[in-house]
């Protein structure tokens, strides 16, 4: 599949930059042989299912099991302060 013809010209304006003819011709080559190789491309992937990832991921989780937590007196030994068997935290909004 060929690539449509570019106006150089106009991308040129959109990317508010002056180009001389040298090189406006010079990008108009360069700007054709990247879209050619974008076709290339597109071309292997027209069979190609869209994934999010190259591999297939799946969750790998253990199932929940019930165990012991923390008691309360415990949870707060290294507390710096505490009020009322709480963290006591210093105030952030003013």
């Amino acid at each position: 599949m060929p690539s449509p013809q570019i106006d150089i010209h106009h991308v040129a304006k959109l990317a508010r930059l002056a180009l001389t003819e040298e090189e406006a011709a010079h990008y108009q080559q360069q700007l054709t042989r990247i879209l050619g190789h974008i076709d290339q491309l597109s071309s292997y992937t027209l069979d190609a299912e869209p994934s999010a990832h190259a591999m297939p991921i799946f969750d790998v989780i253990r199932p929940d099991q019930d165990r012991p937590g923390f008691e309360q007196n415990e949870a707060l030994s290294n507390a710096p302060r505490r009020a009322m068997d709480q963290f006591q935290i210093p105030k952030v909004i003013e």
